[in-house]
C-alpha cells in the first residue's frame, strides 16, 4: 500500500489537545507521523494529498445510527451510506440488534461493512423492527435480562452498551417496569446504558395510566448510574429535558453531577427551540449522534419492505431535513458551541462512549489511520429544524473523503444533505 501525506490541513485532535496546521503520514493501516512539514519522510511513490484549507479530524465517530438493514425494516440503513461515505470511520448502531439477532447483526452487517461497526445492544428481544413501531412488542414480557447479559458479556468486542426508551407511550402502558429491566441489564453486565427521551408511542386509546411528561425524566435518573446516557436533549417531543412549561427539567444537573452523560441524538427529533433552552442553561451534551434512519432520511427503501404505514404522513419520527452527522455538526456551530468541543464529541467523547478511548477518536503514532477530511466553507446559509424554525449561519462543514484503517473513501452517499444558498455570495472562503 503506498504511503499517503495529507498536507498542511489544519488538525484538530482533542484527545492529544493539537490544534494546528500539520502533515499527517499515513503508512499502510496506521499513523506513521504527525507534525509541522513531513516532506523529509516521504518515500518514492508517496501520494501526496493537498488538504491546505480543509478540517483534518480524527476518523469521525456516529455514537447514533440505526444500520441493521434487512432486519429492522425501512429503520435501518446502509451502514457504510451512513458511516465512510459520509466521513463517518466508527458507527454505532443504536438498539437494532437484541440478544436474538446479534449474530446475524455481526456476520450480516459488521463482518460485510468498510465501516467500524460497534453495537448498543437493544434491551428489548425484538430489536429495532420497524423502528419500535409497534408498542406492545416492547412491553416488560419482551425483555430477558439474563439472555441479554449474556449476549453482552459473551460478545464484547461489539457489544459496547445498551438501549432502552423512557417515554410517555410506554410509561402510560407500563409504568417504571421497562426501566427497571433496562437498568438492572446495565448494571449486571457492566455496560452503559443509553436512554432515549421524548415521546415516542401514542398513549394506548383505552386503559392507559395517566401519565405527567415531566416527571419521567428524574423516576428514570434515579435508576440509572455513573456513564450511563441521556439522549435527544434537544428533543421538540414532551418528556425530556424541557418541561411542558417550557424550563429545564430541574433533575438535568443533578444528573450531570452523578456522572451520567449525554447524547444530541439530532434525528428529526431536533429543535433548535429546544437546544437554545438547553444550551442557556449551561447544560452542554457530551456527544453528537446524528440519529439517521429510514423514516427521516430520503432513500429508497429496500425491495420487500412495507410500503405505507397507517399514519405515514404524521409518523412522529417523520424528517423534512436531510442531514448527517457533518450537518448536525454544523448546527451546533450555529447555536455557538466552539468547534473545538463539537469536534470533540465526534472524536475523543464518541471513543470514550464506544469504549475505545485511545483507541480511536485520536490521531496517534502507531494508531490506527483513520481520518476525516471536512470542508469548512464560509458564506450565508439558512438551515432548518423539523419545527420549521430557520437559523442563518454563516459555516457549514461538509464531508469530503475519509480514510478507514489507511483505504479511502470518498463522501459521496446520496443521503447528504444540500446546501441552502442564502446569497450569490456563499462560497468557500468568501
Amino acid at each position: 500500500m503506498t504511503d499517503i501525506l495529507l498536507k498542511g490541513g489544519r488538525v484538530i485532535d482533542p484527545a492529544a489537545q493539537r490544534d494546528g496546521i500539520f502533515d499527517v503520514l499515513i503508512r499502510q493501516d496506521a499513523i506513521a507521523a504527525i507534525g509541522p512539514d513531513l516532506d523529509a519522510q516521504m518515500t518514492p511513490g508517496t501520494q501526496v494529498v493537498d488538504c491546505r484549507g480543509k478540517l483534518v479530524l480524527p476518523g469521525m465517530i456516529d455514537t447514533h445510527g440505526h444500520i441493521y438493514q434487512g432486519v429492522t425494516g425501512r429503520f435501518g440503513l446502509e451502514p457504510d451510506m451512513c458511516g465512510v461515505h459520509s466521513g463517518v470511520t466508527t458507527m454505532v448502531d443504536q438498539g437494532g440488534a437484541s440478544c436474538i439477532t446479534l449474530p446475524g447483526f455481526r456476520s450480516h452487517i459488521i463482518e460485510r461493512s468498510k465501516t467500524r461497526i460497534l453495537s448498543y445492544l437493544s434491551a428489548y428481544l425484538v430489536g429495532g423492527l420497524e423502528g419500535h413501531y409497534y408498542p406492545e412488542l416492547y412491553r416488560p414480557e419482551c425483555l430477558d435480562v439474563d439472555a441479554t447479559v449474556k449476549a453482552a458479556r459473551t460478545n464484547p468486542d461489539i457489544v459496547r452498551g445498551l438501549k432502552a426508551h423512557a417515554e410517555i407511550g410506554g410509561f402510560a402502558r407500563w409504568g417504571l417496569d421497562v426501566m427497571k429491566l433496562a437498568a438492572q441489564i446495565g448494571r449486571e453486565s457492566n455496560l452503559p446504558v443509553y436512554i432515549h427521551f421524548g415521546q415516542l408511542w401514542p398513549k394506548p386509546e383505552q386503559g392507559g395510566k395517566d401519565v405527567n411528561p415531566d416527571s419521567i425524566f428524574n423516576q428514570v435518573v434515579d435508576l440509572l448510574k455513573a456513564g450511563d446516557i441521556l439522549a435527544h436533549p434537544f428533543s421538540r417531543h414532551p418528556g425530556g429535558f424541557v418541561e411542558l412549561n417550557g424550563q429545564i427539567h430541574p433533575m438535568v444537573k443533578e444528573a450531570i453531577a452523578r456522572g451520567l452523560k449525554i447524547d444530541v441524538g439530532h434525528g428529526s427529533h431536533f429543535s433548535f427551540k429546544t437546544a437554545r433552552i438547553v444550551l442557556d442553561a449551561g447544560i452542554v451534551p457530551d456527544t453528537l449522534g446524528a440519529d439517521m434512519h429510514g423514516y427521516n432520511t430520503i432513500v429508497p427503501p429496500p425491495p420487500g419492505t412495507p410500503d405505507w404505514h397507517p399514519d405515514e404522513s404524521t409518523h412522529i419520527f417523520k424528517g423534512n431535513e436531510r442531514f448527517s452527522l457533518a450537518s448536525a455538526m454544523t448546527s451546533m456551530l450555529a447555536l455557538g458551541l466552539p468547534l473545538g468541543h463539537v469536534v470533540a464529541m465526534v472524536t475523543s467523547n464518541a471513543a470514550k462512549l464506544a469504549g475505545m478511548e485511545g483507541e480511536i477518536g485520536t490521531l496517534k503514532v502507531g494508531g490506527v489511520a483513520d481520518v476525516s477530511v471536512l470542508e469548512d466553507m464560509r458564506g450565508q446559509w439558512v438551515i432548518h429544524d423539523n419545527e420549521g424554525t430557520q437559523v442563518s449561519t454563516d459555516r457549514q462543514l461538509r464531508p469530503l473523503f475519509c480514510y478507514r484503517a489507511g483505504e479511502r473513501f470518498e463522501a459521496d452517499a446520496p443521503i447528504l444533505p444540500e446546501l441552502r444558498v442564502l446569497s450569490e455570495r456563499a462560497a468557500v472562503g468568501a
